[in-house]
């Protein structure tokens, strides 16, 4: 085949890769939407086909699976999630984390049959949903370290101290939107303040690492 010819070829395979992609992500738009409030148990193959409007099939062609569905709807919205985070690099400091401790309590709020599949580690030890939240973990030190600190490598000690913090913001949240006796506002302003003890402490014990001191907002 001369390189012409090849060049002819791919240009369908190219075309063909691209709405494949836009139907998988397509798919996932729709599944995010079905189970934002509805846990997995809740829905059959057959009840998301039916309300997705689509041939049950064309959902094992792109997932193989009601869960391998299931885990790419959660790795979607998370990527989400995590991408608003790490964002906002402009802001100064004490703004990136009212902006992260926001985004992380909005996702919660409207996601909420998905976060606790991700907190709680999914239908009994789901490895992959426990990779997932892992790495949601890890994602909101980062930051967190980064907007205090203004690096991510940081010391074993104060890395700990915010690891604890976002294993508490978790329990925490899954307590606030059971029972929503909280704004998403006050919420968040107990979580900033919890986060700024987390920071004191880290002082205390290793003076090399101040607590960055807080600005004054308005309200």
């Amino acid at each position: 085949m001369t390189m012409p010819q090849q060049r002819a070829a791919a240009r369908p395979r190219a075309r063909g890769t691209e709405r494949s992609e836009a139907r998988r992500a397509e798919l996932i738009a729709i599944g995010r939407k079905l189970f934002a409030d509805t846990s997995y148990d809740a829905l059959s193959m057959d009840d998301i086909a039916r309300q997705a409007h689509v041939a049950k099939g064309l959902i094992y062609y792109y997932f193989q699976s009601k869960r391998g569905y299931y885990l790419a709807i959660i790795k979607d919205s998370v990527a989400d999630l995590v991408t608003f985070a790490a964002s906002g690099l402009e802001l100064a400091a004490v703004d990136r984390v009212h902006r992260t401790i926001d985004s992380y309590l909005r996702y919660a709020e409207h996601h909420q049959a998905a976060y606790r599949t991700i907190v709680s580690g999914g239908v009994g030890f789901d490895t992959e949903v426990h990779s997932v939240r892992d790495g949601v973990r890890e994602a909101i030190v980062a930051t967190i370290a980064e907007g205090a600190y203004g690096r991510r490598d940081i010391s074993a000690l104060a890395r700990m101290s915010l690891f604890s913090w976002v294993c508490s913001v978790e329990g925490a949240t899954l307590d606030w939107i059971d029972h929503s006796e909280l704004s998403r506002d006050t919420m968040r302003e107990l979580l900033v303040k919890t986060l700024g003890g987390a920071l004191r402490a880290v002082e205390e014990l290793d003076p090399a690492y101040p607590a960055p001191q807080p600005a004054r907002r308005d309200t």
